[in-house]
Parts: structure tokens; C-alpha cells; sequence
């Protein structure tokens, strides 16, 4: 019995907020069932295991091509014939103010050397440094406009990979993971390769890790010199069944451990790297076994050549795994920020063009031979592009203001260039696309949609965008 108002009005308050509270359980409880599943049943999904996009796709697959240290886009895909009519000047107040790791630049405008050059029907611009590139400049749609916001190599690379400059958000090929799985499930679902295994990328792992969802969407890094995947043959005298017994046992004594301390995914994570492993065993050795490709294929590659080679392996090995079924592979040229050029522009990226530039056209020559061009979305750049103004007389500084990428297949029209920046090639000034536009574009030709791609993270809906990217539906023509 109520004994006045006051009692009346908290018993309905209290009642609202249990309605409410009841809700929100109930939705949670709906949203998980939807995931999916995993080993633990936490309503999330097996990234063994290919989920449905949300929309007809363009691409299955993605190949990113990470070139590490910002290259030039000034030198390679953005000519700026003003450059040489300023050569050594400041740059004109009406480009506005440029705030650079070392402070304000003063620097004089440093003028590209390039020759340039419009390859195919579309007329698209390349300079002389990427000559193999050119030859498939109708499958390329160049974005000019890129900007972002980390203005050195750790915030820059950090960005391009997770959305955000500062560490602990998940990888761009982890919400792939995440949303789509593999469509073979003996082979992992995100594949890392460098070019140098003695090197580290900057900010290292953190580049294809999860940051706040579960271990088992990261990345998986392979070698590129000798065995890819060390460790993947059966110790001598180990049998298959020996093997199974011994991934029961672990299952059942972490599974334990797991149902007590539920927060700790990387338990989790490595529980199904060991039934991966198992299953690997059998098809990742015929995957990444390069001496099944016909010598004309190789050469293709540029593996014929020591200074292509190494690059050229990888392309390869790409190409392999997504033929294979693995959903997102990327490969870091450079590696340790070797596309840095304070200094001696020249020599800087006249030796990592020749590196990359014929095993990448030997890349997209082969999708496109194999029909497997349309169903794989190239991606080609850096964290940033490099300034007008010149550093220490022959390089250039970072430059997050106005920078280029391109795109290839996975249904994209090439041939074409979208965006602009100004006439010294400082900022994007036409379609800008920021970093976060630029993911959203990539997981929009995946057939996901970024605002529908969610995980919740302490009760909050996290996206890969950050709720502010917007596809570029000017790629698809």
C-alpha cells in the first residue's frame, strides 16, 4: 500500500529504469544472436568462417600495398608544373601556412625533376619513375585529395592503418576480419608481410592488431625470405592423430581457464591459432610455395632480378593467398620508413620505385590475366605525401595535408583520377577525402557498410570509421 506521492513517484521511477535496463538486455541479447559464433559462444564472429556482406559487394578480397614513410605524390601520380616556375622561392602566403614536425617551414619550393607522361585512354598522369605502373594506367583510379591528420611517421602510420594517430584501435584489416571472415578456412583470414624481416614497420604489430576487440581478428605475419610461416611442418614422428589428441587436451585445459577469465582474448586467440596451425599444415605449404609458378609468371614479378625480387615474392605470395580465399593481405615496402626523404629525394625514390614498380604492374597483370582483377581491390600508398618546400636542399618533409593513393580492381573504374590539391600540391582543395572516407570506401566495395559494421566496446557502438567517413562512390564511375 502506498502511503503518499512521494513513495508513488520513486516505486515508478524505480520501475521505469528496470523497464528500461530490461530493454537494453534484451536488445543485447538479440544483437549477439545476430553476430554470430565463436569457440567461447560470445556472440561474435568466426573469422574461419565467411560471413554475409551487407550489400552486393564489389570485392572479396583486398591486396594493401603499404608503402612506408610517405612517398612523393608530387614525383609519381601529381604533376605541378608551378613548382619549377618557383623553384627556390618561399612558398606564396596564398598556399597558406604549413606547420611541419620542425616547426613552421620557410623552406624554398623544391622543383620535381620527373618526367611526365599521360598513359592509357584515360590520360592518366605518371612520371618517368614508375614506368610498369604506367603500362596499367586504365585499371588505376588515382585519389589526389588524401588528407589526414598525423604529421609524423608514428601518428601517419597509425592513422592509415586503425582510422586514429594515437595506438589502441583495431586495424583496418581487423574489422575486415571482423565483418567478413575467410572464405577458406584453412588459411588465416588477414595476412601481414614486410619486406625486410630484420626490420619493423613503425609502431610494429600494433599496425595489424585489434586494439580493444578480441586477439582473433588480428593479422597474421609471414616471412618473406625463406619459410613463410615457421614452424608449420610436424615435428618428425608426430603423427595427424597424435596431434589432434594433444589440440584436445589444450582445448580442454584452456577452455577452463578461458570460462574463468573471460576478458582475456588473446587466450582465445591463441586456442584457435593452434587449430589453424593443425589445419594449415596441410594447405598453407602448396599456398606459399612459389616454385609451383611457371618461370614466365616469375619473371613477371621481377623475381629474376635481385632488386626486384624481394618485392616481387611477396606480390606473388599475395596473389597466391587470395586466389586461396584469405580476405585481406597487406605488404609493407620499405620497411622502417624507407620512403622518408628529407634528403636526396632523388636517389630515395629512384631506388624504391625500381623495387616496387615491376613486381606491383606484374601483380595487377596477373589478377587481370586470371580474372581475378574484378573480385580484388588493389590499394596502393603511404601514411602521408611529401611537401613542395624543400628540406636540407634536396628532400622533402611529410606532408598530411595534400597527398595521393590509388585503387585498382575489386570494381573500381581506373583510367581516372578523383580530387585535387592546389597548384604546389600542399592541400587537398578538390572532393577531399579524409583517411577515415578512404576506409569507408574500401570496406564499402567489400559490400559492408561502415555504419552497420559495429562492435560494442565498454556498452559504446565503435565503427571503423569513427562515424565520420563517407564512401567515394565517384571510384565506381
Amino acid at each position: 500500500m502506498l502511503r503518499g506521492r512521494r513513495e508513488f513517484l520513486l516505486r515508478a521511477g524505480a520501475g521505469f529504469g528496470a523497464t528500461a535496463v530490461a530493454a537494453l538486455l534484451q536488445w543485447e541479447q538479440c544483437r549477439s544472436a545476430k553476430a554470430g559464433t565463436d569457440v567461447r559462444a560470445r556472440g561474435l564472429p568466426d573469422p574461419s568462417v565467411a560471413q554475409v556482406p551487407h550489400r552486393r559487394r564489389r570485392a572479396k578480397s583486398v591486396i594493401f600495398l603499404f608503402m612506408e614513410g610517405g612517398p612523393s605524390h608530387i614525383d609519381l601520380f601529381d604533376p605541378k608544373p608551378l613548382l619549377s616556375k618557383l623553384a627556390g622561392r618561399p612558398l606564396p602566403a596564398s598556399f597558406g601556412r604549413v606547420i611541419t614536425p620542425m616547426g613552421e617551414s620557410r623552406a624554398p619550393l623544391l622543383p620535381s625533376r620527373r618526367k611526365w607522361k599521360r598513359y592509357g585512354e584515360g590520360g592518366l598522369w605518371v612520371s618517368d619513375w614508375l614506368p610498369h605502373i604506367a603500362g596499367c594506367a586504365d585499371d588505376l583510379c588515382v585519389i589526389r585529395s588524401l588528407w589526414g591528420n598525423g604529421i609524423n611517421h608514428a601518428g601517419g602510420v597509425c592513422q592509415m592503418n586503425t582510422g586514429v594517430p594515437l595506438a589502441g584501435r583495431p586495424s583496418l584489416g581487423a574489422w575486415v576480419s571482423y565483418g567478413l571472415g575467410t572464405e577458406n578456412s584453412d588459411l588465416p583470414a588477414f595476412v601481414v608481410m614486410q619486406d625486410n624481416d630484420a626490420g619493423q614497420v613503425v609502431n610494429g604489430p600494433r599496425n595489424w592488431g585489434t586494439g580493444f576487440m578480441p586477439a582473433q581478428y588480428q593479422g597474421m605475419r609471414l616471412r618473406s625470405t625463406g619459410a613463410p610461416i615457421e614452424n608449420l611442418a610436424p615435428p618428425a614422428g608426430v603423427s595427424g592423430q597424435r596431434q589432434r589428441e594433444k589440440l584436445r587436451a589444450l582445448r580442454v585445459l584452456n577452455g577452463g581457464f578461458a570460462a574463468r577469465h573471460p576478458e582475456q582474448t588473446e587466450l582465445d586467440a591463441r586456442l584457435k591459432s593452434y587449430e589453424l596451425a593443425f589445419r594449415m599444415q596441410a594447405a598453407a605449404p602448396e599456398a606459399v610455395d612459389l616454385s609451383r609458378e611457371s618461370q614466365s609468371t616469375q619473371r613477371l614479378y621481377g623475381l629474376d632480378d635481385p632488386e626486384t625480387e624481394r618485392f616481387g615474392r611477396l606480390c606473388l605470395l599475395a596473389r597466391r593467398l587470395v586466389e586461396r580465399g584469405v580476405r585481406f593481405v597487406q605488404l609493407y615496402h620499405g620497411t622502417g620508413s624507407k620512403w622518408d626523404a628529407h634528403s636526396k629525394i632523388e636517389q630515395n625514390h629512384a631506388k624504391n620505385c625500381r623495387q616496387t614498380d615491376r613486381p606491383i604492374a606484374g601483380l595487377l597483370k596477373d589478377l587481370k590475366l586470371r580474372g581475378l582483377l574484378d573480385e580484388t581491390l588493389v590499394v596502393w600508398g603511404g601514411e602521408f605525401g611529401r611537401t613542395p618546400m624543400s628540406e636540407k636542399g634536396d628532400g622533402r618533409d611529410h606532408n598530411p595535408y595534400g597527398f595521393t593513393m590509388w585503387l585498382a580492381g575489386g570494381g573500381v573504374l581506373g583510367g581516372r583520377a578523383i580530387g585535387a590539391t592546389d597548384e604546389v600540391g600542399l592541400h587537398a582543395v578538390e572532393r577531399r577525402v579524409h583517411i577515415h572516407d578512404f576506409h569507408a570506401t574500401i570496406l564499402y566495395l567489400l559490400g559492408l557498410d561502415p555504419m552497420r559494421l559495429v562492435y560494442f566496446h565498454q556498452g559504446r557502438p565503435e565503427r571503423a570509421h569513427l562515424n565520420e567517413g563517407r564512401p567515394v562512390l565517384e571510384v565506381l564511375g
